[in-house]
């Protein structure tokens, strides 16, 4: 492409996708001749490759409707900053990552003050689960979607969305969990009288740590009641240390906690078998080949639309490998007991365990991708604006 300036707005509402830009811009400038200027709103990894954040990001990190509600005012407040601000910087291309109750209301600002500048969204919406008609939707503001799951093209093209590209994602290339799962390969299952090890994932934010610990805590009275020679490890994020031990004050059997990245695939690599947050971990453990049991309790307001989920699992390695390979234990059916018995079943070698690990193995395989997930985003983000704007780049 021509060497003219490239003015790309992006805008990331979590660390993840931070972490996801951040490997998408590295390969732009690879693939675009010309120097390329940022704005917008994003974290470390975009702030690395020349962005300055309009704000600190974290202020979007929530969950929940009753969050949302609480902090409503700030975040439309948000919305309309960065919104004003792209719209000034006349941008070439609109980048949204995740977060789309943040992103798509900026997105939309901006089609209606700005109709010629192409729209990318990276992270499929999922659409597949709740509110199908949001895919319709997009097409008034989406130009392209660059979805990280390999169901979601198919998805939306059923529900006639936006055009939909599989680029890969970036856990399958990424260093940690590759290592990680090399050493899981040449580590020997301890035996019946060998010492097991426990994984502890209670989630990365307060809300989620709350609602989950004091299961995980009878949990694991009663793993160590039926079963001799038990640890316990606890990785979790500095921001949550604090709370993390003040949780565990009165815990009469105590977790090993660790903190920081190091620390949690050194975790992956040793555990037996995990308990942890339904979320984006639970597909990290599948890739590592970690048997996990997906565990989740709603706030009480959320229940009220639970009802209007459509698929069929929330487990990412579930969707993907369209069977239930994850067990899910899901607010009533959240019980200790129960609990401590998976555990039980998947760190031994068990028929429940081994048909795990061939779930994942067909999970890992369906994950693959012919070229790394940021450099094939960043390919289509390119031929998405040469389409939009022929001729100017």
């Amino acid at each position: 492409m021509s060497g003219a300036l490239l003015k790309l707005a992006v805008v990331a509402g979590e660390v993840s996708g931070d972490l996801l830009g951040g490997d998408l811009v590295a390969a732009l400038k690879q693939r675009y001749e010309g120097p390329v200027e940022l704005i917008g709103v994003g974290g470390d990894a975009l702030e690395a490759q020349g962005l300055r954040s309009l704000f600190d990001y974290s202020e979007l990190s929530i969950m929940g409707f009753a969050q949302v509600i609480k902090r409503l005012p700030k975040l439309l407040a948000r919305i309309r900053q960065t919104a004003d601000a792209i719209i000034a910087a006349k941008p070439d291309v609109l980048l949204i990552i995740d977060s789309p109750d943040f992103t798509h209301r900026v997105a939309k600002k901006v089609r209606a003050a700005l109709p010629d500048v192409p729209i990318v969204d990276y992270v499929c919406p999922s659409v597949w689960a709740w509110k199908e008609y949001r895919a319709q939707k997009m097409l008034a503001y989406v130009d392209h979607v660059l979805a990280i799951l390999p169901f979601e093209p198919a998805a939306m093209q059923r529900l006639e969305g936006p055009a939909t590209t599989y680029v890969g994602h970036r856990l399958s290339v990424d260093p940690n969990l590759v290592e990680t799962r090399r050493r899981r390969a040449l580590r020997a299952l301890s035996g019946p009288d060998g010492e097991k090890t426990i994984l502890l994932l209670p989630g990365s934010r307060s809300s989620e740590i709350r609602q989950l610990l004091p299961v995980f805590q009878q949990a694991v009275q009663e793993f160590s009641r039926r079963n001799d020679r038990v640890r316990y490890l606890l990785p979790t994020v500095p921001r949550q240390e604090a709370l993390v031990h003040s949780l565990l004050e009165n815990w009469s059997v105590k977790p090993e906690v660790f903190v920081g990245q190091d620390a949690k695939w050194n975790s992956f690599a040793e555990a037996d078998a995990a308990m942890a947050a339904s979320g984006t971990v639970v597909l990290e453990l599948g890739l590592a080949g970690v048997p996990v049991v997906s565990t989740y309790k709603t706030e009480w307001l959320a229940r009220f639309v639970m009802s209007r989920i459509k698929t069929w699992t929330a487990a990412l390695p579930n969707l993907i490998a369209d069977y239930a390979v994850v067990p899910e234990l899901i607010n009533d059916v959240l019980r200790p007991g129960l609990l401590a018995r998976y555990m039980e079943r998947l760190s031994n070698d068990t028929t429940e365990r081994k048909a795990m690990l061939q779930g994942y193995d067909l999970l890992w395989q369906r994950m693959q991708t012919e070229e790394p997930p940021g450099e094939k985003a960043a390919a289509i983000v390119l031929d998405v604006l040469s389409k939009k704007k022929p001729g100017h780049f």
